[in-house]
């Protein structure tokens, strides 16, 4: 599994829409991209680590494929219309990187 994380930095005075991107750029991205998409996340920041800080990222979001060409494939026939839609909910420019993921444990296999 490919996972392709947006992190968008925390900066004062920054705008950064979260419902926006929830309700209408998340659904848009997952319409566009189809079968290629296997699931996403969204996590918003809430504090740093230590007490009474600002978190390090505003928002992140994951994109999970299977595959990281049927991701550009899907991607590529629709990037003007995805970053065509970040002004809407952000003017923060967010670090970009893709990851293979390894391992992912849940509380159930814990047990």
């Amino acid at each position: 599994m490919i996972k392709i994380s947006m992190l968008y930095p925390f900066h004062e005075n920054a705008k950064f829409d979260i419902n926006y991107y929830i309700n209408t750029h998340a659904p848009m991205v997952r319409k566009l991209l189809g079968s290629a998409l296997k699931g996403y996340e969204i996590e918003q920041g809430i504090s740093g680590l230590e007490p009474d800080s600002k978190p390090v990222y505003i928002t992140i979001a994951h994109l999970y494929v299977d595959s990281l060409d049927e991701f550009k494939t899907a991607y590529g026939h629709h990037i003007d219309l995805i970053q065509g839609d970040i002004p809407n909910y952000t003017d923060i420019q967010p670090i970009r990187q893709i990851s293979r993921v390894g391992v992912r444990m849940s509380q159930r296999s814990i047990s």
